[in-house]
């Protein structure tokens, strides 16, 4: 039986950079991933707290030699000419807003952009990183069974790609299987997210003209007016663009036709923006992304932990999926080579990671729970002089700390001042999302 200190399942953004950050301080780590890279993947915008991760791996030069679009900021475009009222309500703020990343100076972040990519790219790229570190890397290994044998022994079961099975033991076993939630599915941890019931429906045209809009290189979120719905529109390479609708999951449905239909339907709100995609080639088929929000009630446990999508996910509104995959793996991989040093492997050695990314994912959440509660309101702060910076923090990744507690109550009394009044005049903007958010 192969003896390894570490064993990641999953070989996604957070599993590589978890075998990148272990093997870099010589930890015998073996990674196994059930699907054989490239593959494709949603979540292909990235937000500027990546690249402390990718400076700390010695990744720039390769994404920089990758060609990725780079990203310099985030737009948002609204469906009508409406404003939205300044505090005192005797002025209006512009709607739409948009932002550049470099407003801001991020501590241990040194470019002014991050990027856009195309994942099945961007993830080869994660996981051969890794394998030049030293980390062990299996593809098309089924991780199926976990045993916690002993206090510092954990025995893996993994199904090969010619149907062999194979038992590899480890100290500590780390659950990266994404959406899989591998662990928490096993260890009945996993808890649906009842609020952000979100779907997704995308796919990619080439030859769409970017240069109609003002900022081609952004990141731009449509609204519509469809309750709790956008569009997004992202940059992957020079002739191509994504696209997706992201609606709940009662909208949504259920033919591939029918889903088609809705798509069309849903761009159509936008005029300016059909215009541009009729013109458009169709380059993928259409992809579905459902049910995708959850949470786990234990991130942590005696000889297991869990980061990036196996241990929460929330919706994709500020493209915060491929941030916390990787910063998850930045604050685990800490705790991690403290156990092997001292040789406790008990969920008590990996208190500080997992109290970090709570306290990052309840500040994303909450911030998410109120922009779908008032999304106009979330204009208003990014366009506010006093609160554009506080807003931007959040949108460059940098969410792990108590920082955001003014900006948090600012917007949550503005909520409230809006949801107590009937007559206010942005009263009927508020949507019906966030009722009743899961706390975890």
């Amino acid at each position: 039986m192969e003896e390894f200190d570490v064993v990641i399942i999953g070989g996604g953004p957070a599993g590589s950079a978890m075998a990148s950050y272990l093997a870099k301080e010589k930890v015998k780590v073996g990674l196994f991933e059930k699907e054989i890279f490239p593959r494709h993947h949603v979540g292909e915008s990235l937000v500027p707290s990546c690249n402390r991760v990718f400076e700390e791996l010695g990744l720039l030069p390769k994404l920089e030699a990758a060609n990725f679009p780079k990203k310099f900021g985030a737009a948002w475009t609204t469906y009508n000419s409406s404003k939205t009222f300044d505090h005192d309500w005797n002025h209006y703020l512009e709607a739409d807003a948009d932002i550049r990343f470099d407003e801001r100076k991020q501590e241990g972040v040194n470019l002014p952009y991050t990027y856009h990519v195309n994942r099945s790219k961007f993830d080869q790229l994660l996981l051969h990183h890794a394998k030049d570190l030293g980390a062990k890397i299996v593809e098309g290994a089924d991780v199926f069974d976990v045993k916690f044998q002993s206090p510092k022994e954990v025995i893996v079961s993994v199904r090969l790609q010619d149907q062999t099975e194979q038992k590899v033991s480890a100290k500590l076993v780390v659950d990266a299987s994404g959406r899989r939630t591998f662990l928490g599915s096993k260890l009945n941890l996993k808890v649906k997210d009842k609020v952000f019931d979100q779907c997704a429906f995308h796919c990619w045209f080439s030859n769409f003209n970017r240069n109609a809009f003002e900022k081609s290189e952004y990141i731009y979120i449509h609204f519509i007016p469809v309750s709790n719905s956008w569009i997004w529109q992202i940059p992957i390479d020079e002739s191509t663009t994504s696209f997706g609708v992201v609606t709940q999951k009662k909208n949504f449905p259920a033919t591939s036709a029918d889903r088609e239909k809705f798509f069309w339907e849903c761009v159509s709100t936008r005029p300016e923006l059909e215009a541009e995609l009729r013109k458009a080639t169709q380059s993928t088929d259409f992809k579905v992304e459902a049910d995708y929000s959850y949470a786990i009630t234990e991130l942590t446990g005696n000889n297991f932990l869990m980061i990036g999508d196996a241990a929460r996910f929330v919706d994709p509104i500020f493209s915060s999926g491929v941030s916390v995959a990787l910063n998850s793996a930045r604050f685990a991989a800490k705790d991690i080579i403290e156990a092997l040093r001292t040789g406790d492997f008990n969920k008590s050695s990996f208190e500080n990671y997992e109290l970090t990314i709570r306290k990052g994912i309840s500040n994303w959440y909450t911030f998410i729970g109120m922009y779908y509660r008032l999304n106009v309101m979330f204009t208003y702060f990014v366009n506010h002089p006093k609160y554009r910076l506080q807003v931007l923090k959040f949108l460059q990744g940098d969410v792990y700390d108590d920082s955001h507690q003014d900006l948090i109550r600012e917007m949550e009394a503005m909520v409230h001042s809006v949801e107590s009044n009937p007559n206010h005049p942005l009263h009927n903007h508020l949507g019906s999302l966030t009722a009743g958010r899961l706390k975890i």
